[in-house]
């Protein structure tokens, strides 16, 4: 009978001991996926920033191969020219498949690429050449699980189709919805930072090699802020900027769109120099009325004093 309580209360304890250790293996793993899910938050966090401050299209492909390679075990950012592509910046890569890849990549070699580019939607390819290219398949492995993940940066337009004018390619171990997210978020700073910037010097201000090196930062980041405002609300202001030149007055089409631009930019910029520009005007005229003051309507308040 002794034994018999002893083996009991044993058991009890046992149990008890199990459960305290899956309930610490369930507080564990709770806590762990918090920090996965904080850290990736926080990467994806700096990496659209990153992307959105860019003010050049150089910086551009240096974020976004760096942003591609913090999700994936190697990537490669191609541009694509007409009827091919070229790698424009590659990570995680020797010497000679980086170098193998700086040549110009035929489209209607590579039916993977091709359907990217013409249907602008991500794609995941088999790493054979026929899919992607030998150069890129040679990249990614020719393993039969071997996969490319190719997602198109689109432009996009309110008055022409859009267009897939380059593509992040990512390999191994790749996380589809980071560089997904990635890919969507840098497709409009693409098209802010497709023209060259304009001259910052004009009557109010001195010339540009005049101005010190703090004022030249702040007029590049007052361009790069206007290039990016004037995309972002043609993208996502598209029925409204159609609606807009039609009716020849775009202000009144998108006014509340571009009062919060012009007062961003106005508490920004203006106060940090007295030689500034507005290159947020510049900017609406020429990306949303096609370089036609006119189109912006009688309303529109015109450049900022």
């Amino acid at each position: 009978m002794a034994s018999t309580t002893a083996a009991a209360g044993l058991g009890r304890a046992l149990q008890e001991h199990v459960s305290f250790v899956m309930g610490e293996v369930d507080r564990l793993t709770a806590e762990a996926r918090a920090r996965a899910l904080s850290d990736t938050a926080s990467r994806l966090n700096q990496i659209v920033r990153g992307i959105r401050q860019a003010v050049s299209r150089e910086e551009l492909y240096l974020t976004l191969v760096d942003a591609a390679a913090a999700f994936a075990s190697g990537a490669a950012l191609l541009v694509v020219e007409g009827e091919s592509a070229r790698a424009a910046k590659v990570r995680g890569l020797d010497e000679a498949r980086e170098q193998a890849l700086s040549a110009p990549i035929a489209l209607a070699d590579a039916a993977a690429l091709a359907d990217a580019v013409e249907h602008r939607e991500p794609v995941i390819a088999s790493s054979i050449p026929s899919q992607v290219s030998a150069p890129l398949a040679a990249a990614a492995g020719d393993g039969p699980e071997a996969r490319v993940a190719i997602f198109p940066i689109v432009e996009k337009s309110a008055d022409k189709e859009d267009s897939a004018p380059a593509l992040l390619c990512a390999w191994g171990a790749v996380e589809m919805a980071a560089l997904e997210l990635v890919a969507q978020v840098a497709s409009p700073v693409w098209t802010a930072t497709a023209a060259p910037p304009e001259n910052p010097a004009s009557d109010a201000a001195r010339r540009w090699e005049d101005l010190s090196d703090e004022e030249r930062r702040i007029h590049l980041r007052a361009q790069r802020f206007a290039r990016v405002k004037a995309a972002e609300i043609r993208l996502f202001e598209a029925d409204a900027v159609q609606l807009g030149r039609a009716r020849r007055n775009l202000y009144a089409a998108m006014k509340d769109a571009i009062d919060r631009a012009r007062a961003e930019f106005q508490a920004t910029f203006f106060g940090a120099t007295a030689t500034m520009v507005d290159y947020l005007h510049l900017e609406l005229v020429r990306t949303l009325a096609n370089d036609d003051p006119q189109l912006m309507g009688r309303d529109y308040p015109g450049p900022l004093a």
